[in-house]
C-alpha cells in the first residue's frame, strides 16, 4: 500500500539472509513500501539486507537510537553515512525521544535550553549526513513527554533556523511517534488552530490535543510557523490500543488507508506533508512488550491484523499502471460559472513553459494523468476529489496559497 510501511524489529541482531528469507516475503504480502530499521552505532547492517530491499522496491529508513547522553561524534558516524549512501539508502533518523529524561545524564537534564544542547549533537551528524548525500531526519519526540514535545520542537526548529546550513534546512525531515492511545483516528484534527484551549502539560476535558493519530498536523504547524513553510513528516509507531468497543484491527487499517491517501467515511485526509506511516510493528518477541503488537509472530505467522488488512487492500479498486494513462502531466486550474481567472492563467505562464503539462479545468480529465498539479484550495476542488485522483493512481500535488506563495511552489517544482 501506497506509504505505508512497518518497524522491523526493536532490537539489532536480525540482519541475515535467513531473517530476510524469513521476513521479506512478509513485507511483499503487506506490500509495504519502506521499513524501518533499528541501526547500531558499532557495526553496519549487511549491504546484502539493504540491497535486497531495495531490489524488491521496499525503502529502507535507517533509525539510529542514540541517545543525547551518548552523543557519538562524526568520525565515529561518518563511515556508516558514507557506506549506507553508497548501498542505496536515502533516509536516517538521528536520535530517540531526546525530550525524555532518561535519555540525559542528571546533570545536563537539569540545565537551560535543553532543545540548543540538543542541536549542538544533532546539527553535527546531520550536516555530515546532507554532505554524503543522505537526507537526515528529526528525530521521534515522545508525546507529551518528561520535557512537552511541542515545545520542544518550537525551540529547536527556531535553533535549526539559526544555525542549520541551507542544504540541511532543504532536507530535513520531521518525523512523530502517531500512537492511538485508546482514543480515535480523528483524535486532534485540526491541530492548535482547532484546539487553541490545549496547552502544554494541560488538555482541558473539552479539548484534545496532538497525542494520538493526528500529531503531524500539530507538527506541521509549528514548522510553517518557525520556519515558514511545512516540512515533510514521518509518522511512527502506528499502534492500538483503539478506542474502547472499536475493532483493533479495523482501526489500524483504517489509519493505513489514511496514510496511503484513500478515502476512509468520517475521516479527513492526513495532511499532504506525510509522506509516509509505519506500523508497530512487524515482529516481536514472545513473552515480551512489543509482542502485544506484533503483526506477525516470531515464527512468521500472521495475526488477525494481517488478514484484515489484506481482505481491506484486495477489495479497493485497481489504480491505474504507468502506461495506462492518456497524459503524462495536468495542471488543474479552478473553473467559475464566469469562466477562467486570467489570474491563475498568469502565475502558471511560467511553470507551463517549463513543464509544457496539459493544461484544464477538468477533474474528469485530470483523472487520465499520471501526475497532477493542482492549483487551488478546498474551497475549489475537496480533499475527498484529490483522493479519488490518487486512489485511481495519479501522483497528486496541490499549490494554494496566496500569488507569492503559488509562484514560489510552482518554481520549486
Amino acid at each position: 500500500m501506497d506509504k505505508v510501511g512497518f518497524h522491523y524489529r526493536v532490537d539489532t541482531n536480525h540482519y541475515s539472509d535467513k531473517d530476510l528469507g524469513l521476513w521479506l516475503p512478509r513485507l511483499k504480502e503487506l506490500d509495504a513500501s519502506w521499513v524501518v530499521l533499528n541501526a547500531p552505532i558499532n557495526r553496519a547492517i549487511p549491504e546484502g539486507f539493504i540491497a535486497t530491499l531495495k531490489m524488491e522496491g521496499i525503502e529502507p529508513v535507517l533509525h539510529f537510537q542514540i541517545s543525547p547522553s551518548q552523543n557519538p561524534g562524526v568520525e565515529e558516524m561518518i563511515l556508516f553515512f558514507e557506506n549506507y549512501q553508497r548501498w542505496g539508502v536515502k533516509y536516517i533518523i538521528l536520535y530517540d525521544r531526546p525530550n525524555q529524561q532518561e535519555g540525559w545524564s542528571a546533570e545536563a537534564w537539569a540545565q537551560s535550553d535543553l532543545p540548543e544542547r540538543f542541536l549542538d549533537g544533532f546539527l553535527a551528524l546531520a550536516e555530515a549526513a546532507v554532505a554524503v548525500g543522505l537526507m537526515p531526519v528529526f528525530p521521534p519526540l515522545e508525546p507529551g513527554g518528561d520535557y512537552w514535545d511541542t515545545t520542544f520542537l518550537r525551540s529547536a526548529l527556531d535553533g535549526i533556523k539559526r544555525r542549520a546550513s541551507q542544504p540541511l534546512q532543504n532536507r530535513l525531515i520531521l518525523s512523530a511517534y502517531a500512537r492511538l492511545n485508546g482514543r480515535p483516528l480523528s483524535w486532534g484534527r485540526g491541530g492548535p488552530q482547532s484546539w487553541p484551549e490545549t496547552q502544554p502539560y494541560h488538555t482541558p476535558e473539552t479539548s484534545q490535543d496532538q497525542q494520538g493519530f493526528r500529531i503531524a498536523e500539530w507538527y506541521s504547524t509549528i514548522s510553517e510557523t518557525v520556519l515558514e513553510r511545512k516540512l515533510p513528516l514521518l509518522m511512527l509507531g502506528i499502534r492500538g490500543p483503539a478506542p474502547a468497543g472499536s475493532d483493533l484491527p479495523v482501526t489500524l487499517v483504517n489509519g493505513a488507508r489514511l496514510v496511503a491517501r484513500q478515502t476512509v467515511d468520517g475521516h479527513a485526509p492526513l495532511p499532504e506533508e506525510v509522506i509516509g506511516g509505519a506500523f508497530w510493528l512487524l515482529c516481536g518477541d514472545s513473552n515480551t512488550p512489543e509482542a502485544e503488537f506484533s503483526w506477525y509472530t516470531p515464527e512468521g505467522s500472521p495475526k488477525p491484523v494481517v488478514e484484515t488488512f489484506i481482505r481491506k487492500e484486495e477489495s479497493l479498486p485497481t489504480p491505474k499502471g504507468p502506461g495506462e494513462f492518456r497524459f503524462s502531466h495536468y495542471l488543474l486550474l479552478p473553473s467559475f460559472e464566469w469562466g477562467v481567472a486570467d489570474w491563475h492563467l498568469n502565475i502558471t505562464r511560467s511553470f507551463i513553459k517549463r513543464h509544457r503539462p496539459t493544461v484544464g479545468f477538468s477533474l474528469e480529465e485530470a483523472l487520465q494523468a499520471e501526475q497532477v498539479t493542482v492549483v487551488g484550495g478546498e474551497e475549489h476542488f475537496s480533499e475527498k476529489q484529490l483522493t479519488h485522483l490518487r486512489n485511481q493512481g495519479c501522483l497528486v500535488r496541490r499549490i494554494e496559497g496566496d500569488g507569492t506563495k503559488i509562484a514560489s511552489q510552482l518554481a520549486a517544482i
